[in-house]
């Protein structure tokens, strides 16, 4: 599992995006980060929304719960969650990667 960071209303994690993918999904843990991939181009600013969209619909929160902190031009992104709480990501990701 990653570290996940709780701080005031928030929880924060890391993010490595592989970009131009065959479809979205979690793929797994990379060190510190979890690795996603998207459909989206890196083109635009398509990616970075495509990035907060899909981890919404993962988390079950509303887009703009969704902020990227850090690495709107990069592949690895420090991502924060508004309304959530350390252990609700976490059940998240250990649901949706049960084999990791």
């Amino acid at each position: 599992m990653i570290p996940i960071k709780e701080t005031a209303g928030n929880v924060v994690f890391l993010v490595q995006v592989v970009p131009r993918s065959s479809q979205c999904k979690l793929v797994g843990f990379q060190g510190d980060f979890l690795k996603i991939k998207i459909t989206a181009p890196p083109v635009d600013g398509r990616a970075n929304e495509e990035c907060t969209r899909f981890l919404a619909d993962v988390l079950g929160v509303k887009k703009d719960q969704v902020h990227i902190m850090s690495g709107l031009k990069a592949r690895k992104k420090t991502i924060a969650i508004r309304g959530l709480t350390r252990k609700d990501v976490e059940a998240v990701f250990s649901a949706c990667l049960p084999d990791l």
